[in-house]
């Protein structure tokens, strides 16, 4: 069954010019577009959506608020936040609010697919480094870390799922992990998974928040302890 994917973003041409790459796409099909991030939660109302491509500064409601009432419903489908420059102020919080990344608009068209593939299949984190570069940015607007991080979930992850769990939060991808710590990536994916259950996140790009939250780890990608 082909990706369903909808385009929220108040640029006609910019939609176009998405529309037109994933319609030569034989396992995606464009479903709906929207101009602005109202419009996009009311046409989610009555059609299936497996992705969407979000855009952040639209008039009427921005795509972070818009993020952030499309994932707090069931079922939701992945939001990939799209920005204009590499650390963009808004992106933070668009992550904040359930998106499973983000990328630049003029994104190379093979990258942008595999983002779509990548985070439809459940790899959240689009990018890693670049995530990684943005809350770095964003650090001292959050907790300093100085004392125990404070969820209630960290406690209940093994000395292993912490270890990775920070490698996570540093932009390591699983292949990247499994080279780090001698397993294979099936063990790492195996992992992954136990922390999102125990920390009741949603995908690896939470981790990477949460992490920078509680203080685990701070600017530069460094853990702590």
């Amino acid at each position: 069954m082909a990706i369903r994917v909808m385009l929220v973003d108040d640029q006609v041409l910019l939609r176009t010019g998405f529309r037109m790459v994933l319609a030569a796409q034989p396992d995606m099909e464009v479903v709906a577009e929207a101009g602005d991030g109202a419009e996009a939660i009311e046409i989610l109302r009555s059609t299936a959506v497996d992705v969407v491509l979000m855009d952040v500064r639209m008039p009427r409601l921005d795509g972070v608020e818009a993020t952030r009432r499309i994932c707090a419903q069931q079922d939701a489908p992945k939001v990939l936040i799209l920005t204009t420059f590499d650390l963009d102020e808004y992106a933070f919080s668009g992550l904040k609010a359930g998106a499973s990344g983000f990328m630049l608009k003029d994104v190379p068209p093979a990258e942008l697919l595999a983002a779509i593939r990548s985070v439809h299949s459940g790899d959240a984190v689009v990018a890693p480094s670049t995530t990684r570069r943005l809350l770095d940015r964003f650090s001292p607007l959050l907790p300093s870390g100085n004392s125990e991080p404070q969820h209630k979930g960290i406690g209940k992850l093994t000395e292993r799922e912490r270890e990775v769990m920070l490698l996570v939060a540093q932009g390591l991808s699983n292949g990247e992990i499994a080279a780090r710590l001698v397993l294979s990536e099936a063990t790492v994916k195996t992992h992954v998974g136990r922390i999102l259950t125990k920390l009741s996140l949603r995908d690896r790009v939470q981790v990477v928040v949460l992490a920078y939250e509680t203080g685990l780890v701070r600017a530069g990608g460094g853990g702590v302890g």
